[in-house]
């Protein structure tokens, strides 16, 4: 098939690539013209396990072409998906003025049938605005069906993600489009959940709120478990065996970040006061989750006593591991705060340090070059992001660099009794102190 994605982010990106990947012809259009010079250098602008090889064996494929031009993107493909920004308003609502920009532009380039698919997360009802647009801007005669097909794609495995769905899901309103997708998604062999429009764009902001909620029921538990002297691993362990419950999304931290859940939960708790609903459990999960910066903060107050003055080193930046992504990301408001207080902070992240010299919240971090040199000196070393580069660490080097032997571990990484057989300090989420 000829399609179109619009937008070169991390959805459009991977989206594109495999769509390419599986025979289709592709052109990924943006409106940043750095992106787009970049790309067709050669250069991927994100951090996604193995993406860079997609992008570069499909541009020699000639399966995948980049270009800022939508009157051309428009012009050469049937199938256009909208996978542009939709970041949050000061009030939580999702900022559609990049969707409605780009549906504008589909109608003024339409000259013949094409099926434009709402990729981006985006709230209820806008595949009906997205409808609207085409219809008044389009020119006489020219035909279209619009659709929602939301991504589940996690970042640091969204190649794999897309390959290997557990589901798809297709909101149509035409037997047209829905043959469209099907062809266009057979060869993954996967489930393919079809619903109307409003209820395929549910589903996204469901399903992340439902994870969410997830996690910060988890979060709950482990500080009941500190004041009871459990274990969080153990507890969340003998839940996850229930078949009605499972083991994902079940580990104690200092609360999700990145720019999806977040961002969704606001939207979709704006969206349902819209629709005259008070979804109070989502309100509390947003609650739970801010409060674990805070729980984890306390932790290194209770260690270092005073903060003003004492060096602190940060292990892990970005919001999860394998990806260079610092929306929302836990670290930055943690060291904001710490920073406040009066702390000297000297931090490393395998991937996303680039990314975080630009935050204005981190221009005082010292960014070092390696976790032993961000150690070095350090009052205490805190985990906030669990990349596989520090579950691997030398901890008797560690030791020995560090002014004490203390850890905060904000992410569960390390077994205390070991830690305890080391001579640490040891602080975590959820468990007793070792």
């Amino acid at each position: 098939m000829r399609i179109t994605v619009i937008g070169a982010g991390y959805v459009g990106l991977v989206t594109a690539a495999c769509l390419a990947d599986l025979g289709n012809d592709v052109i990924c259009n943006d409106i940043d013209k750095d992106k787009i010079s970049k790309l067709n250098q050669g250069m991927v602008p994100i951090y996604e396990p193995g993406l860079n090889d997609l992008i570069k064996r499909n541009r020699k494929e000639k399966r995948i072409v980049f270009t800022t031009s939508l009157k051309e993107a428009v012009g050469k493909s049937e199938v256009i998906f909208i996978a542009v920004g939709t970041p949050p308003k000061e009030n939580g609502e999702a900022d559609l003025t990049h969707v409605e920009a780009v549906a504008m532009g589909i109608a003024r380039y339409m000259t013949s049938y094409h099926l434009v698919v709402e990729k981006s997360t985006t709230p209820v009802e806008t595949g009906m605005w997205i409808k609207r647009t085409l219809e008044a801007n389009a020119r006489k005669g020219v035909r279209f069906d619009v659709a929602s097909n939301p991504e589940f794609l996690r970042e640091g495995s969204a190649i794999e993600d897309f390959m290997h769905p557990d589901r798809i899901v297709i909101g149509v309103e035409s037997k047209k489009a829905k043959d469209i997708l099907l062809e266009l998604y057979r060869p993954l062999g996967a489930k393919v959940i079809v619903t109307n429009i409003n209820s395929a764009e549910i589903i996204k902001h469901a399903s992340n709120s439902f994870l969410a909620t997830k996690i910060s029921f988890i979060n709950a538990v482990a500080n009941v478990c500190e004041k009871a002297g459990a274990d969080i691993e153990e507890v969340a362990r003998g839940m996850g065996f229930d078949k009605r419950i499972g083991r994902a999304f079940l580990n104690a931290g200092i609360g999700f970040g990145g720019f999806c859940f977040p961002k969704d939960i606001e939207a979709f708790i704006h969206i349902s006061d819209k629709l005259g609903y008070d979804f109070e459990l989502l309100k509390a999960v947003k609650r739970i989750n801010e409060k674990q910066r805070t729980v984890l903060i306390g932790k290194i107050e209770k260690v270092v006593w005073n903060i003003k003055g004492k060096t602190i080193a940060v292990l892990g930046l970005a919001f999860k591991p394998n990806t260079d992504d610092m929306r929302f990301a836990p670290a930055v408001e943690i060291i904001e705060r710490l920073i406040g207080e009066g702390a000297v902070i000297k931090a490393y992240d395998p991937q996303s340090m680039e990314r975080a010299r630009a935050i204005p919240e981190l221009k005082n971090v010292k960014f070092c070059r390696g976790p032993y040199d961000a150690v070095k000196g350090a009052e205490c070393a805190v985990i906030l992001t669990e990349w596989n580069e520090f579950k691997e660490i030398d901890l008797k080097k560690v030791k020995k660099l560090l002014k004490q032997p203390v850890i905060i571990d904000g992410r569960n990484i390390y077994d205390p009794k070991k830690m305890k057989e080391l001579g640490f300090r040891y602080y975590c989420i959820g468990r007793a102190a070792a």
